[in-house]
Order: C-alpha cells, then sequence, then structure tokens
C-alpha cells in the first residue's frame, strides 16, 4: 500500500489504538474532528507540530503493522 491509502490505515490504527476508536467510528470522523480529538489527547502543540524522525521511529517500533 501506498499514498493515501496506507497514511488511512494507519491513522485508523492509532485512532483505535490511542481513542477506542471502532473503524466505523473512524471513517465517519471529518478530518477536522479527527484533528480536534487528537489535540486534545495529545496536546495542540503535538498535533501542529506533527511527527519527528524519532516519534515516527518509536511508534513504528510500537506498532510495526
Amino acid at each position: 500500500m501506498t499514498g493515501f491509502a496506507e497514511g488511512a490505515r494507519r491513522l485508523a490504527g492509532v485512532a483505535g489504538w490511542l481513542l477506542g476508536w471502532r473503524p466505523e467510528e473512524f471513517w465517519r470522523a471529518t478530518p477536522a474532528e479527527l484533528a480536534a480529538v487528537l489535540g486534545a489527547a495529545l496536546g495542540e502543540d503535538a498535533v501542529e507540530a506533527g511527527v519527528d524522525g524519532g516519534e515516527l521511529a518509536r511508534l513504528m517500533g510500537v506498532m510495526p503493522d
């Protein structure tokens, strides 16, 4: 998988792991709703700043699929 499909699959996994969302809850949410929930869960600065390489590597180690 590449592009949108891969990004959506990973984001759905994060939403399930971090937020406890089932797949249908993820797919019903708008991007703005997802950003708002992640901003509240992680802190607004974390969402604005994105993920750096070290954090991405850590997350990939925790969720290798």
